[in-house]
């Protein structure tokens, strides 16, 4: 249908929000943003939606959540004959909103739903699935994307995010209904009295906490510890169970960030949300030169990522997520052998754009690593594999780059929860030995080599900016790239084509993996893998440099970054 044609239905249909029907009458003269609103529809894939809050079929809305959901519904319906959903929130805007839309539509297709009283981390969603027995779940979440974003994140019954082939059902189902005339919906006091919605009972998230501290290797080293700490949840949902874990396992000198310690949707003093990123932690920075803490810790919004600075020579240092990931992989390996705990035979798991160092580490330890796609659902199916043969004792951990860890399968997402407490306890263990993690990471760049991990991020908005960045893929599979800042590439692993190529030999090589579109350029220990985001309008870089020293691979990082921007003309 013709964007001005979409645009007056929803004119005359989308009466149910004020704000929508302000949006749509503010924009009735204005053919470009009537464009951008409707030239296509969300797309539902294994990251559920994520899209700018507003009016048209190309935003977030209760009509693209209902829509979504009665998709949702009929899967559920056709695949388990019917069964349960676990709805959660973040503190993003509108998110309860969108939450209790969700449930409407489920509870008027007959399926009863759990909601939470109120906001919860992302992985006590994941949680919820399984321990209530649900067949399906939803986080109303856009994780540490702006504050004009929400999104909606659709789970499996493992409680992990939906795969690639239950994601299509979900698609297929969505693509048959009208937005508007083919969407069941019913009245919530309806379904609270017919049980259809139901909240979910306070002593479940004492269930979860109980399991998120069985993932303790060095329990009590805290108590006693003096570990002082500087923690935000950055207005979202970590403050309550973070605050909780932390001081239960004996950690009682916290410190919270008072601008950033209630929820709120629009991060006035954190405009992304990321802790990837200093500006977000800079309200922390602040309060640690003041309260001198151990460590600064800092949960993203729906607390599923956790990024941390620590002391070093009389400032502050931000460590990387794959720097945090290293520490816990050498810290759990380490303890968990030196307690007789390690497992036989066990596993790490790390995606494809995860620190290589971790392959060191674990060849160390004798561990198995097991390499999966960018995304936590694909660490979740490793898990679920290993629980199928009665071998979930094997998994130790598993982390991205991106700030997601997970120890424990009680869960099958990543969670900034059991990461804030392992952190905090492995702070505590190196405190007693007089260090700090700053030494404890120089220390193992000092026995392995320093690898230096750099994540670029390209921003193309809008229509234009999904064309370009299709461009870019499309040419780059065309011309690849042949050298990286004189260096010549020496494999290239296309994981759309499922294709590893030997460029010296020819030779090819099939990956057996699922498929995204990825593109890694192996330079030897050196490498460049370039990915469109999956959930935001990004292309990006992750660089991995090799040096004898921290400059020596900084350096070799910014030439190859620079040599790769000028080959593929982005600014």
């Amino acid at each position: 249908m013709e964007t001005k044609t979409l645009y007056n239905v929803w004119c005359e249909k989308a009466t149910e929000d004020k704000d929508l029907i302000e949006e749509l009458s503010s924009i009735k003269s204005n053919d470009e943003e009537i464009y951008e609103r409707f030239y296509k529809n969300l797309e539902f894939g294994t990251a559920g939606l994520r899209g700018v809050i507003g009016a048209g079929t190309n935003r977030m809305n209760i009509y693209v959540v209902r829509q979504a959901t009665q998709g949702l519904a009929n899967y559920v319906k056709k695949t388990y004959g019917g069964g349960s959903v676990a709805i959660s929130h973040d503190s993003r805007i509108k998110a309860d909103l969108f939450m209790n839309e969700a449930a409407k539509v489920l509870a008027a297709n007959g399926i009863k739903t759990y909601i939470t009283s109120e906001l919860q981390p992302t992985p006590v969603l994941s949680f919820l699935v399984r321990h209530l027995g649900c067949q399906a779940g939803i986080m109303v979440t856009a994780s540490h994307n702006p504050a004009k974003y929400n999104g909606y994140k659709a789970y499996g019954s493992d409680g992990c995010q939906m795969t690639d082939t239950a994601a299509n059902l979900v698609y297929d189902e969505i693509q048959k209904l009208d937005m508007f005339d083919d969407v069941k919906i019913m009245d919530f006091d309806e379904a609270i009295e017919k049980n259809l919605i139901e909240y979910v009972k306070e002593e479940v998230y004492t269930e979860y906490l109980s399991n998120v501290k069985k993932q303790q290797v060095n329990e009590g080293i805290c108590k006693g510890s003096g570990l002082k700490v500087v923690y935000t949840p950055l207005n979202g949902t970590g403050n309550k169970l973070v605050r909780r874990v932390l001081k239960e396992i004996g950690i009682d000198d916290v410190t919270v960030v008072p601008e950033q310690e209630m929820p709120d949707g629009n991060f006035t003093t954190c405009p992304y949300p990321n802790p990837e990123i200093k500006e977000a932690l800079q309200k922390g920075l602040d309060m640690c030169e003041k309260v001198q803490p151990d460590l600064l810790l800092a949960t993203d919004p729906d607390a599923d990522r956790v990024g941390i600075a620590v002391p070093d020579n009389g400032t502050y240092r931000l460590i990387t997520g794959n720097e945090t990931g290293i520490m816990l992989t050498d810290y759990l390996l380490k303890v968990r052998k030196e307690k007789g705990t390690l497992p036989k035979n066990p596993i790490v798991v790390r995606t494809i754009v995860t620190s290589i160092l971790i392959d060191k580490i674990c060849q160390k330890y004798n561990c198995e690593i097991k390499k999966v796609l960018t995304g936590f659902k694909y660490i979740g199916e490793v898990i679920l594999k290993l629980e199928e043969n009665n071998e979930k004792d094997r998994y130790v951990f598993g982390f991205e780059e991106s700030y997601g860890y997970l120890a424990g399968t009680y869960v099958r997402d990543k969670d900034a929860v059991v990461a804030s407490m392992l952190i905090c306890e492995m702070a505590a263990y190196y405190r007693k030995q007089g260090k700090t993690l700053a030494n404890v990471i120089d220390g193992i760049y000092k026995e392995y080599g320093y690898y230096r991990n750099t994540t670029l991020s390209f921003e193309f908005e809008g229509a234009s900016g999904m064309k370009k960045m299709q461009d870019i893929m499309d040419n780059l599979r065309a011309n690849p790239l042949k050298t990286v800042n004189g260096e010549k590439v020496k494999t290239v692993y296309d994981y759309l084509e499922s294709v590893e190529k030997d460029i010296a030999t020819g030779n090819t090589n099939t990956i057996d993996l699922p498929k995204s579109n990825v593109l890694h350029y192996c330079l030897g220990g050196d490498a460049v893998i370039i990915r469109p985001s999956g959930t935001e309008p990004k292309i990006k870089f992750y660089i991995t440099s090799i040096g004898k020293t921290e400059e020596e691979a900084i350096s070799l990082a910014e030439k190859m970054a620079a040599d790769v921007k000028n080959q593929l003309g982005i600014e």
